[in-house]
């Protein structure tokens, strides 16, 4: 599916700007509207926000691209397909949603960001047909690809011998309908300043502890056969490291603090950086600690 669907989408997002640039008269006036911002002071608390909001969407396929790079030939193939691959295809894909919605400003009279609300526009049945084929075909190959592998795998792990992965991915998706996504959509700032900054304040905690385990606190160096093996090293209490909850906890609280203390706000506005830093430090800290006293001990 993922071999036929990455191509038509691309087609299609291609055919949707060609609309756009042709309907706005081309690039002048679809990159020309005005600035919405009064100072630069303005843009940079719209920026910052938006930047930790783009960094948590990106963050969950961050953290569970293992998912994907373990069924690699080499590392050297997954290193090149993502250095090539996401980052062309992100600023590809950003240039055409900012390019179709300042025309839509200009063809319609007011941006319209929301592709569901784009489509409403069309008034020929057969294009908003295609279109809307079109959407459901990108939803699916996002949605599969970054949003289902990896719950599906969490979940068929809990029980392995009860649930399958198929049954997970099933699972997924009963669990992404309870939680009312079309809430979220209903104002870009649920979306991006609630929604994508909210949850980042989760994932910059867990990417931190990942990160400086592995790099500062190991060197890099793990115990392969000891990562599947109850006893080993990694056990710690019950197969919980409690000072990695302790560091995780601290980094989520810093990060969210802000959401509810106007004074602190710029934590919350920050907040994959906030907790990622504030956790990666408690982590390292406590874990290099419990080292020194452990060799202390005869």
């Amino acid at each position: 599916f993922q071999a036929f669907s990455a191509p038509l989408m691309f087609v299609m997002s291609l055919a949707l700007l060609i609309f756009a640039l042709v309907k706005a008269g081309g690039f002048g006036p679809m990159l020309s509207e005005p600035s919405r911002f009064h100072s630069k002071r303005d843009f940079l608390r719209f920026f910052f926000p938006s930047l930790t909001a783009i960094v948590g969407y990106w963050a969950t396929l961050a953290l569970n691209i293992p998912d994907f790079t373990r069924y690699s030939k080499s590392q050297h193939s997954q290193v090149v397909g993502q250095a090539l691959g996401l980052p062309v295809a992100m600023t590809l894909y950003s240039f055409i949603g900012v390019a179709v919605t300042s025309a839509s400003a200009v063809i319609f009279g007011q941006p319209i960001w929301n592709p569901i609300d784009l489509m409403a526009r069309f008034h020929q049945p057969f294009i908003a047909l295609i279109a809307m084929i079109g959407l459901l075909i990108a939803t699916l190959n996002v949605n599969v690809a970054a949003n289902v592998v990896s719950p599906s795998n969490d979940i068929s792990n809990l029980y392995p011998r009860l649930i399958s992965f198929r049954t997970g991915g099933l699972i997924t998706g009963v669990l992404g309908l309870a939680m009312m996504p079309w809430k979220l959509m209903a104002s870009f700032h649920n979306y991006i300043f609630e929604w994508l900054v909210g949850y980042s304040a989760l994932l910059g905690p867990v990417a931190a502890i990942m990160i400086s385990d592995y790099f500062l606190i190991r060197g890099t160096d793990l115990d392969r056969e000891s990562l599947y093996r109850r006893g080993g090293i990694y056990e710690y209490r019950n197969g919980i490291n409690p000072r990695a909850m302790i560091a995780l906890a601290t980094g989520v609280f810093s990060a969210l603090v802000g959401r509810f203390v106007p004074a602190a706000h710029w934590l919350f506005d920050y907040a994959w950086f906030t907790g990622f830093f504030v956790s990666g430090f408690v982590y390292v800290g406590l874990m290099r600690n419990a080292a020194r006293r452990n060799a202390l001990i005869p």
